[in-house]
């Protein structure tokens, strides 16, 4: 029987919990691609605004967060492809679930999630995914994001990753 899990928005509480199975997602797929040498300055980083986990027997075994636009390559590819304010963008980021807790569809709930609050303040949604990261854009695709473009995700000290950028709501242009 499977266990019952919420999702709900986190709090300091959450991290530690958060860090340690973000080096567990870390060693099995290679997410994040920049390392986790500080799991818990990754998770909670400059410009984040909001934040949900997905909570599975009282514990937080998964994360989504937005941040506002800064100097993000994906928000100035969606304005020069939507003639939208990129002032109107939140940026989806830090999505995992540990390994032992996938296939329950809390991925999808946490983007689900992030998707609300962003059709709720009247924002559109970016980001970039990584080529290898094939689980992500599935679940990308079918909740009807639209890939903007490719892009070379830069790694401090190795080479550049491929990525694809992606926007929400669709654009109809």
């Amino acid at each position: 029987m499977p266990r019952e899990a919420r999702i709900r928005p986190r709090t300091d509480a959450d991290l530690p919990a958060l860090a340690s199975a973000l080096v567990e997602v870390h060693a099995r797929d290679g997410y994040p691609v920049e390392g986790v040498a500080d799991p818990r300055a990754w998770l909670d980083f400059p410009g984040l605004r909001h934040s949900w986990v997905a909570e599975v027997g009282g514990c937080a075994v998964g994360q989504i967060g937005l941040s506002g636009p800064g100097g993000e390559d994906a928000a100035r590819m969606w304005a020069a492809y939507t003639g939208g304010d990129p002032s109107r963008v939140a940026v989806l980021a830090r999505l995992y679930v540990l390994p032992e807790e996938r296939g329950a569809g809390l991925g999808e709930r946490l983007t689900r999630t992030a998707m609300d609050h962003a059709r709720d303040h009247g924002l559109s949604l970016v980001l970039d995914v990584m080529a290898k990261d094939r689980a992500a854009i599935r679940l990308y695709e079918r909740l009807d994001w639209t890939r903007l473009g490719e892009a070379a995700h830069h790694v401090e000290g190795a080479a550049s990753v491929p990525a694809y950028r992606y926007a929400w709501p669709p654009s109809t242009k």
